[in-house]
């Protein structure tokens, strides 16, 4: 499920959506808020272009939602459910996990953009 060549990988990994070998990313850490969303050109194995074309990534957008919807309920579930706090602590807590994991986000929503319209192809991966 989780192997080199599904999309999940690369999304995941934050890999070429082609070889998955390099990180689309300058930075690997997300929280270095300046680079968030810094991206390589290309990739360096298999010289994909990352952005196909002018505001490319402007897609993700709608998938940010769906993907914000996700760690919301995920948040809501942990605090409601798993250690039955009050409506205003849950609250909070889907504020607090909103902002502190919105790079996450943000590049959660770029990697499956791209793997829409991006097929791993195994003859461009390394040996």
């Amino acid at each position: 499920m989780f192997k080199k060549g599904t999309k999940l990988y690369s999304i995941l990994t934050s890999s070429c959506p082609k070889c998955h070998e390099e990180s689309m990313f300058k930075n690997k850490n997300p929280y270095i808020l300046s680079e968030a969303l810094s991206m390589n050109e290309n990739c360096s194995n298999c010289k994909t272009k990352y952005k196909i074309e002018p505001s490319f990534f402007y897609g993700s957008m709608y998938v940010s939602y769906p993907v914000g919807i996700a760690f919301a309920t995920a948040a809501f579930v942990i605090s409601y459910f798993l250690f039955e706090a009050s409506l205003h602590v849950v609250f909070i807590s889907i504020v607090a996990t909103l902002i502190v994991c919105m790079p996450i986000i943000l590049r959660l929503s770029r990697n499956i953009w791209i793997n829409f319209f991006m097929s791993y192809d195994k003859s461009l991966s390394k040996k």
